[in-house]
């Protein structure tokens, strides 16, 4: 049973930066996809962007693209999502998910996740 922990959320003025991180617990699969997805009271879970913990390949949501980052650290088991030049659109509750197993494209269809972190909230002021 894969168990995710997300952390670094919080509030920021537009412009500005922060990085959350999800750390994987359970991982027993050596291929795995990984995705950050978002969603508040306005907007259905949407992805992020998504990674490939052993290929690296990385995709991005048109909206964050050249904004954001997301990085993997295989030693610690542990994704990144780096957020820069931050918009008050921003805001929303986001999780990680992850899928084990290989896949040429990891998918931007939540739906296709099996374990979910619980979120962290992240609050862009204009």
């Amino acid at each position: 049973q894969v168990q995710l922990v997300e952390s670094g959320g919080g509030s920021v003025q537009a412009g500005g930066s922060l990085r959350l991180s999800c750390t994987a617990s359970g991982v027993t699969s050596a291929y795995n996809c990984m995705g950050w997805f978002r969603q508040s009271p306005s907007r259905e879970r949407e992805v992020v962007g998504t990674i490939h913990s052993s290929r690296g390949r990385t995709d991005y949501a048109d909206s964050v693209e050249g904004r954001f980052t997301i990085s993997v650290d295989n030693a610690k088991n542990t994704m990144y999502l780096q957020m820069d030049s931050l918009k008050s659109e921003d805001t929303a509750m986001y999780l990680c998910a992850f899928e084990p197993g290989w896949q040429m494209r990891c998918p931007f269809n939540p739906a296709e996740y099996k374990y979910w972190g619980q979120g962290t909230q992240v609050a862009v002021s204009s």
